[in-house]
């Protein structure tokens, strides 16, 4: 038997966490997971898109690691869950790193700011970038009001919005996309 997609208990404007409480679905929380769940959906259309093998296989990895941290920020913090939650690790943060550290390696020095385009997945890792960012923001806010279970989200999120830069370039230069300074008007 086919389970229903859909189960009307949201149609009056409230959700269910993990651990079984209900919030309106404008709480911040909803909010935090909803925009990490953007992000993971723009990083599927940025990996549609990149013919490189190795940035598509860590940009699985990061999907992954967005599902673990959606998953923590879908649980209520005052409820013990049976749910066994992955947990992020430094790891996961190092890898970042890494990527960033390789693909750096062989860019150009970056002298001037950058504006976002060239092609379309470079303009879709910017996207990627900047809703990372949101959703980090919306997540420092969170942790404000009740502090995360997971510290290293809020670690891993300002890591990865700036993986997501180097790897705009890095697409750029693989892809004979010219960068555009920006040049401030005079």
């Amino acid at each position: 038997m086919t389970l229903k997609i859909y189960t009307k208990t949201g149609d009056s404007g409230n959700t269910g966490l993990i651990g079984g409480s209900r919030v309106s679905k404008s709480n911040i929380r909803i909010n935090a997971y909803g925009t990490v769940d953007e992000l993971n959906a723009f990083i599927g259309l940025l990996g549609d898109q990149l013919s490189d093998e190795h940035s598509r296989k860590v940009l699985r990895e990061i999907q992954d690691r967005l599902f673990t941290i959606g998953s923590s920020l879908a649980c209520d913090p005052h409820k013990e869950t049976a749910m066994k939650i992955p947990d992020l690790t430094e790891t996961d943060i190092l890898l970042l790193e890494n990527e960033m550290d390789g693909m750096n390696k062989k860019l150009p020095e970056m002298k001037s700011f950058i504006l976002p385009g060239g092609n379309a997945a470079v303009s879709t890792a910017h996207i990627c970038r900047t809703v990372c960012r949101r959703a980090e923001r919306i997540i420092v806010e969170l942790d404000s009001q009740e502090k995360l279970a997971q510290p290293l989200i809020l670690k891993y999120m300002n890591r990865l919005s700036d993986y997501f830069f180097v790897l705009a370039r890095y697409t750029g230069m693989l892809t004979g996309a010219e960068e555009v300074k920006w040049e401030a008007r005079k």
